[in-house]
């Protein structure tokens, strides 16, 4: 089989990665892919989210399957565009990808089918968010409507705070147009635990929990980034909590978006809050979740392309899924001055020192090949991924391979796992 990967960061390199091992895919592309990417894939210069090129791309190619993989391209329309075009493509349509493209459309959809989330209001008008956020309780949390590269959420500790993040979100557009409308949403307080699931519209199978760390600095502090690394299991996640996640979030979910006449096929990403009442959604997002693959992935027995086909074609209670018992870690490298700003360009050295330690696996984000050496080419740069007995050795050899790993401005938080 031949397959498109879409998309250029370490989701993409984890998926092209995991992909490269079924023996029924001999041929993978990747576009943009990445400096990392292209030891595995042909990669081609066509913007993930160009439509027209990539669908173009797809009919000069003529793959058998195409991932869409980032949210932006779900989001336009790109798995309706290849299917309207005759081929098959993995991942949410565009109705379906509302489900994180739009944080209204997913709130109201969990209260009108009763999944448990935090109470919350709309606003369109930026005056009347503040004249609301004078009686609020806090802290309390402001969301942008929509995508904002994971970083359109501000928790706000009084009035003062809040203020200055209407103004950022509604009215300084920090993200364009994904601000056009926005959510005060209930703090709600927990650990908190990110669960990925294979979905065919009608039958759903979670994968192996993942805990995100978000903040740039060590201790949570810091400002808001992609996701600096992340674990997998949580052991806050229990076989009970998954049980209750299962009948009173994750079916009635694809129950629910099947019953609004927009059946979700694809990766369905539950972040959820393990409250004192139970789990409650933080926010859904309609693909593979970016550290968290890093980790996931790695953990998956089995054929991550088989998996793949048989969702498209609504058998995924076909498919045979399993997980290693041995937990993962990830570290993520960034540029110096990421989330805020960040230069590039800079040569990266050992990558190959790294690799060679047994259970590490290095998947690139912001990288690109140039004249045979890898540079930077983004605020995050590699994911060090690694595998271990326990987590402890999981944790301490994911840091020792970073270790090895130098380019100009390189840091990294130095308690990923630490939760664990």
């Amino acid at each position: 089989m031949k397959v498109l990967v879409v998309g250029s960061g370490g989701r993409e390199h984890a998926i092209v990665w995991k992909l490269a091992q079924s023996p029924r895919v001999n041929e993978i592309y990747c576009a943009p892919g990445n400096g990392g990417i292209a030891s595995l894939a042909t990669c081609v210069d066509v913007k993930a989210t160009d439509i027209e090129g990539m669908v173009e791309l797809v009919k000069r190619e003529k793959f058998d399957l195409t991932v869409v993989a980032p949210d932006d391209p779900l989001a336009l329309g790109m798995v309706d565009a290849i299917e309207a075009a005759g081929f098959r493509a993995f991942g949410p349509n565009k109705a379906a990808a509302q489900i994180e493209a739009s944080k209204v459309f997913s709130k109201e959809l969990m209260k009108k089918y009763h999944i448990p989330t935090a109470a919350y209001e709309v606003f369109e008008d930026p005056d009347a968010a503040v004249e609301y956020l004078k009686s609020a309780s806090y802290p309390t949390v402001l969301k942008a409507d929509g995508l904002a590269l994971g970083k359109g959420v501000l928790i706000c500790q009084d009035y003062e705070e809040a203020k200055a993040g209407v103004q950022s979100l509604m009215v300084d557009k920090a993200f364009g147009a994904a601000g056009n409308r926005m959510i005060v949403e209930e703090f709600m307080e927990g650990p908190e635990v990110s669960v990925l699931a294979f979905a065919d519209g009608k039958h759903l199978v979670p994968m192996v929990s993942a805990q995100d760390h978000k903040r740039a600095m060590d201790g949570d502090k810091g400002p808001n980034t992609g996701g600096m690394g992340t674990f997998s299991p949580t052991r806050h996640y229990t076989r009970a909590l998954a049980d209750e996640a299962m009948e009173k979030i994750f079916l009635p979910t694809l129950r629910a978006m099947e019953s609004e006449g927009c059946p979700f096929k694809g990766i369905l990403f539950f972040g959820l809050m393990l409250t004192k009442d139970g789990p409650k959604v933080l926010e859904y997002n309609a693909r593979f979740g970016d550290p968290e693959t890093q980790v996931v992935l790695p953990r998956l027995k089995g054929d991550l392309f088989d998996i793949f086909w048989k969702i498209t074609e609504g058998r995924l209670d076909e498919a045979e899924i399993d997980w290693e018992e041995k937990p993962a870690v990830c570290v993520v490298m960034a540029s110096g001055g990421y989330p805020v700003s960040y230069k590039t360009g800079y040569p990266i050295e050992g990558l190959e020192e790294a690799m060679a330690m047994e259970g590490v696996i290095v998947f690139h984000a912001g990288t690109k090949l140039d004249g045979g050496k890898i540079l930077t080419s983004g605020g995050r740069v590699l994911g060090v991924t690694a595998r271990g007995r326990t987590m402890a050795d999981a944790i301490g050899r994911a840091y020792e391979a970073a270790d090895r790993i130098r380019f100009e401005g390189a840091f990294c938080r130095r308690d990923i796992g630490a939760k664990a």
